[in-house]
């Protein structure tokens, strides 16, 4: 269209009454030069005009014709300049789409071989971190991740460092559980036919199947590991290998059997070893005190004690009455003082008694709990004692008073301990020393045998301590009964209370190595340091290692007993024989083999007068061997191992049984440095529990529950970022609020990366790097601070704090970079001409800080690193973050001390700047701080040079308004300039640089730019491009960009 119309009337660009020319809009209506829309109906646009035209005495106008018939509300891309700036552009996505985008790169990892070639193939220097194994029942919980995710975090570091970290999964397979899965699965017709090969085989193919479902959960993860190779303990080769460890403990003269107490499971009908004990909160016995008639004093007394004890009896104190009908002797220590007092009842006492032998330290006690009043009537030293002889309250034999040890105090009780040698380990040793009988009249299910007399057939933790209690009330023993809250020790599997009672086990003698294995303790390290002690202790103190099972689901121990005798027979040649048969058919063969195929030739006619054991080993001893099933089993993988990692309660488990077995055939500790990580609570430091309902199940955090507004999807780097998060060396807590805070830590990093992609879309580092010496001081700054982050986090790995590199890796992405860096070089970046070297300088650091960040962060999300180290904008020569390793500092990075302090204190500047900004903001004195002129003075003569400095370089970014994003700042000399301005303050500086400062803000002067929106007095200068400033014209001028120009009308 065209022709031309004369009018005037209001400009809605202007706000005023002038004289507008009629123009052709370029989407083919007339436009009144200033309104919005055409006057005439347009063709459809996709977007405002843009045309510009000349008003007469304004200069440019520019054409914002619309498609909608309505006012329109402005656009950012509304500047036509908008399209001369050097936005952001990457691949790499702001959302992490973790539940498609972590297995797809899992994906790549494989195809590519990634961990094969690092941990493998490649040649370096070995690290070994061997993996205690996890039991194969059920599925994994957030205590395994915890683990597994530790153990990854280094390996993928020691990766990094070029090191061939190869790490070999592992899976307990043996044991109780298994086989009560197996017996719970089958009808009782089923059972019945059972045979051990049967449940054997069952077993094995639960187990099996067990292994392969949490190992896929292990691999969702982002595990590195041999998953097609790992190690389980029913593995023909690991239990062959298991046996060999079992026949070398037997040829160094630490394997023997015995009969002695054990702790025994009622519930479970097995031996259990103290590993596999717990010790549950809340427990209470009925604790009793009885009194043991005197039958004849110690010949050693004098003749007034003696005449004392005519008639006394002694008091006696137990948390286990079903334990006085093995009552052979009483125990004192011979350095207590002990007394003969005359008692006499009060009211609500069932004391019986006259006279009672107590320790003197007690009596103030006692008469409490017995509701007595006691009057001494002589006192003696407890070695007095010994020799003393008393009758049984409950049945017709006398026995002994005899010495026992420190464990007999004044803490509680009477002094005086009730023995029992087949229900006590010390009872055992004081009764050795005595060579008293080894009474035990209780069977595998925890009842009372024929031995037991009139208790016999009762259930001795229930009704048969309630026979006892009775029988001893009615015989006028009791003194006293009362509840008592104890530690007891419980099967872990069963979760039920335990006995101790003297059964024929196998042990490994402790004491025949325990020098050994406190000596190599202190050649290992222990992390924490506290480890050590614990250790210590519990070596120190632990007696002989019961290691036989009752059960058929294990490794058999490969012994064979005279049929008449019961003598056993074990030796070098026997187990060897029986391992090269195990070797390739697995400890199967000891079940389907007759005894004459199971032994070596030289032993074959002994065949008729043997039979097998049918005793299993404790699984710690299966999961203890594991340094010989495969450290120096597997290439690449050495004895010992560099690291043990596991829960702290693995000091009496993993890694006790594993020190025991190294030491006992090997003579050193299977480990160089031994790292503990503490329990998982909830939120509120809680143990998790299904009943409350606050279990976490990993699965959720990382593929969202079934409402993914209240459980969303976080994926596993966000799994694993918690578990860096949290100082692990102590409990730690997991909720929904801790794994949201998690998230918006990740999201941040992921938006940084995501920024520092996008604005080296354009970058080449082998053509466009800059060299350190010419980049501006805001860059070296920041290379200095970045520095500084890489020796942090490169210590913190070193020493397994990884909540350390969490923390440094935040607060740089935040502080540094966001509050600061990223800030100030928006400008420079988007602004500047393309190959201009400031901006070249600015995408070298970028480059640097991406190449360094990426492999700080990869071990504890290394999706997210390899998402970005595959969205890199140019060619790089290694396919993968973890094939490019680690970065190490430039030494050109360390700036002088005066560099640092000066920056530090351009940053303390910067915010009290940032302060009034914000107070100019809210009193809507100023907008954008870049509507802001800074006038500054500063008192320190030597910091005033420096910034100096900085004001006069021409790179296009020390300038100081580039740090403060404002429009100008001007250094003066007098305080009292800048507190001229609209707003000021004044503050002080500490460190290198002393003394007070001032600031003020002032509006700035001159227009803004349309297009790097800076305020100059330059802007409207240039004809052609009335509306940008000086800075921005020769880039706009270079690139030949063109304002579309609006055509006048015929």
């Amino acid at each position: 269209m065209s022709g031309r119309l004369t009018f005037s009337g209001r400009c809605q660009a202007y706000g005023s009454a002038l004289p507008l020319q009629q123009k052709s809009c370029r989407f083919g209506g007339f436009m009144k030069m200033g309104m919005r829309r055409p006057v005439s109906p347009p063709m459809v646009p996709t977007e405002p005009c843009r045309m510009v035209g000349t008003l007469p005495g304004k200069g440019q106008v520019r054409c914002m014709a619309t498609q909608k018939n309505e006012k329109r509300k402005k656009k950012k891309d509304d500047n036509p300049y908008s399209e001369t700036v050097n936005l952001p552009t990457t691949s790499f996505d702001m959302r992490a789409n973790s539940v498609v985008k972590e297995p797809q790169i899992q994906e790549f990892w494989q195809k590519n071989r990634v961990y094969e070639e690092l941990a493998i193939e490649r040649e370096g220097e070995s690290y070994i971190l061997h993996d205690g194994p996890p039991y194969a029942n059920g599925d994994l919980h957030i205590g395994h991740a915890l683990n597994k995710i530790l153990k990854d975090f280094i390996n993928k570091y020691q990766l990094l460092l070029g090191k061939k970290a190869r790490f070999v999964p592992g899976w307990d397979t043996h044991g109780l559980p298994i086989e009560l899965k197996v017996l719970q699965s089958m009808k009782s017709s089923e059972r019945k036919d059972l045979t051990p090969i049967t449940l054997r085989e069952k077993a094995t193919t639960f187990a099996l199947d067990t292994v392969e479902a949490q190992k896929e959960q292990f691999k969702r993860y982002g595990i590195w590991a041999d998953w097609d190779a790992p190690y389980v303990t029913l593995q023909p080769e690991y239990e062959a290998a298991q046996i060999r460890v079992f026949g070398k403990m037997v040829t160094n003269g630490h394997i023997y059997r015995g009969r002695k107490p054990v702790y025994w499971s009622p519930s479970s009908r097995t031996a259990l070893a103290e590993a596999e004990l717990e010790y549950p909160d809340g427990h209470t016995s009925r604790s009793i005190y009885v009194a043991l008639p005197i039958e004849k004093a110690s010949e050693t007394m004098s003749e007034d004690v003696r005449q004392h004890m005519d008639g006394a009896s002694i008091a006696v104190w137990t948390t286990t009455p079903w334990t006085i009908p093995a009552n052979l002797a009483v125990g004192v220590n011979e350095v207590l003082d002990y007394a003969v007092v005359q008692v006499t009842p009060k009211e609500g006492s069932i004391c019986q008694a006259t006279k009672l032998v107590v320790a003197e330290e007690l009596i103030p006690v006692l008469k409490e709990k017995l509701k007595v009043d006691m009057t001494v009537l002589c006192s003696f030293k407890g070695s007095d004692i010994e020799g003393t002889t008393y009758r049984h309250p409950l049945f017709d034999r006398v026995s002994p008073v005899v010495i026992g040890g420190d464990y007999i105090t004044t803490d509680a009780g009477t002094g005086l301990v009730h023995t029992a040698p087949g229900h006590g380990q010390e009872d055992y040793m004081v009764g050795q020393k005595y060579g008293l009988p080894l009474l035990s009249p209780v069977n595998d299910a925890g009842v009372f045998t024929d031995e037991a007399g009139p208790f016999a057939g009762l259930k001795v933790q229930t009704e048969g301590t309630s026979a006892v209690v009775e029988a001893l009330q009615s015989g006028g023993a009791l003194l006293c009964e009362e509840e008592y809250a104890h530690r007891y020790p419980y099967d872990w599997r069963t979760k039920k209370p335990t006995i101790t009672r003297a059964t024929d086990q196998w042990f490994a003698s402790v004491e025949g190595f325990r020098r050994e294995a406190l000596a190599a303790i202190k050649e290992v390290k222990w992390i924490p340091e506290s480890g050590e002690n614990r250790i210590t202790a519990m070596t120190e103190g632990r007696s002989d290692w019961c290691i036989s099972r009752q059960r058929t689901w294990g490794v058999p121990i490969p012994v064979f007993y005279d049929i008449d005798s019961g003598e056993p027979l074990m030796n070098e040649e026997t187990i060897e024989h029986i391992v090269s048969i195990v070797e390739k058919e697995g400890t199967d063969a000891w079940y389907k083999h007759d005894v004459v195929d199971l032994l070596p030739e030289s032993y074959r006619e002994m065949a008729p007068k043997l039979k097998k054991g049918t005793d299993t080993m404790d699984v710690w001893f299966d999961s203890g061997s594991s340094w010989s099933g495969v450290l120096g089993q597997r290439e690449g993988l050495d004895h010992p191992a560099d690291l043990y990692l596991e829960g702290s309660d693995q000091h009496r488990g993993w890694f006790q049984s594993s020190l025991l077995t190294s030491v006992a055939s090997e003579g050193v500790a299977p480990y160089k440095s031994v790292l503990t990580h503490g329990f998982v609570l909830d939120e509120k430091g809680m143990k998790m529990s299904k009943s409350i309902g606050n279990v976490v199940d990993p699965r959720k955090v990382i593929l969202g529950g079934d409402n993914q507004k209240k459980e969303p999807a976080y994926g596993a780097d966000v799994l694993r970022l918690w578990v860096a998060s949290v100082d692990y060396t102590s409990d730690v807590l997991i909720g929904d609020r801790i794994i949201s805070q998690v998230a918006d830590v990740y999201r941040k990093t992921r938006f940084t990366l995501r920024y520092i992609l996008g604005n080296l879309s354009d970058f080449d580092p082998e053509n466009n790097t800059v060299e350190y010496k010419d980049l501006p001081a805001t860059d070296k700054y920041i290379l200095n601070r970045f520095a500084t982050l890489l020796n942090e986090c490169r210590a913190a790995y070193d020493n397994y704090q990884f909540y350390r590199v969490y923390q440094a890796v935040q607060r740089f992405v935040v502080l540094d970079l966001s509050n600061f860096y990223l800030d100030v070089v928006k400008d420079r970046l988007y602004v500047s001409e393309p190959t201009n070297e400031s901006r070249r300088a600015c995408q070298t650091v970028l480059n640097h800080l991406l190449m360094g960040i990426l492999p700080i962060i990869a071990p504890l999300t290394p999706h997210m690193a390899e998402d970005a180290w595959q969205n890199l904008p140019y060619s790089v020569s290694k396919k993968s973050i973890f094939l490019n390793g680690w970065t190490h500092v430039d030494e050109e990075w360390n700036v002088s001390q005066e560099f640092e302090s000066t920056w530090k204190s351009i940053l303390a500047i910067r915010d009290e700047v940032n302060q009034q900004l914000e107070k100019a903001r809210v009193e809507k004195a100023l907008g954008s701080s870049l509507e802001a002129n800074v006038v500054l003075h500063v008192e320190d003569a030597d910091l005033f040079r420096a910034l100096e400095d900085l004001q006069a370089s021409d790179n296009g970014q020390d300038a100081l308004r580039y740090a403060f994003i404002t429009s100008d700042v001007k250094l003066v000399n007098d305080p009292s300039t800048a507190k001229e301005a609209l707003y000021s303050s004044t503050g002080s500086l500490e460190g290198t640089f002393k003394g007070s400062f001032t600031v003020g803000i002032n509006k700035a002067e001159g227009s803004k730019c349309a297009r790097c929106w800076n305020y100059s007095t330059q802007v409207g200068m240039d004809q052609e491009h009335a509306e940008i400033c000086e800075r921005c014209l020769p880039v706009i001028r270079k690139s030949g960009f063109k304002i579309p120009t609006l055509s006048t009308a015929a």
